[in-house]
């Protein structure tokens, strides 16, 4: 199987990604984009990279992670482990749909099945925050690039998120960031083994 956690940033997505594959052994953790060795060094290109890159840039650079990390991680895994992503597809498109309003959404669709091989993931966990608790928790840490375009923006996205999933065939799980963390692991258990 495969799952992506998805999110803003500071919603717990990390921390639960840890503790299934600290609690399963037939877990497999990853995350986009950096799951594989060039995917880290597209990574820091996309998030702390000194050059302002265009959208087109940025656009195909996650593609490219994307598509390498499902080839060589998730492809290979998901038929007997359950493959847990950091992220995945539906980041790609709500941060390209906030960051270009006027792009298509079903565009970015199509650009997102072919880099995943025309695989979607079998379910979405979507954890979703609040304003208190996005700036509470984004005091606490040094922002990378994609922080540093402020909470209204990361809600904005959060919003883009939950349009994007209400017209996709994936089962999809919304979890409220605020609850412990405990609670959170129990719920995704329970989605994600039933």
């Amino acid at each position: 199987m495969y799952v992506i956690f998805e999110g803003v940033d500071t919603t717990g997505k990390s921390t639960q990604v840890a503790l299934f594959a600290q609690r399963h052994d037939n877990v497999i953790a990853t995350k986009e984009p950096g799951g594989t060795k060039t995917g880290m060094k597209l990574r820091q290109i996309l998030l702390e990279g000194e050059d302002k890159l265009s959208f087109n840039a940025e656009l195909f650079l996650f593609l490219a992670d994307r598509a390498l990390h499902y080839d060589t991680v998730v492809k290979a895994s998901r038929d007997n482990n359950i493959v847990i992503s950091d992220r995945g597809f539906l980041s790609g498109i709500a941060y390209a749909m906030a960051n270009h309003p006027d792009i298509n959404s079903d565009f970015l669709l199509q650009l997102n099945r072919f880099a995943l091989d025309e695989n979607y993931p079998d379910k979405i966990v979507l954890f979703l925050t609040n304003f208190e608790l996005i700036t509470s928790r984004l005091s606490g840490k040094e922002h990378d690039v994609i922080e540093k375009r402020g909470v209204s923006y990361l809600l904005h996205i959060q919003d883009i998120m939950r349009n994007i999933i209400k017209a996709l065939p994936i089962q999809v799980l919304e979890i409220d960031a605020s609850l412990e963390r405990e609670t959170i692991y129990k719920r995704i258990e329970e989605f994600l083994y039933d």
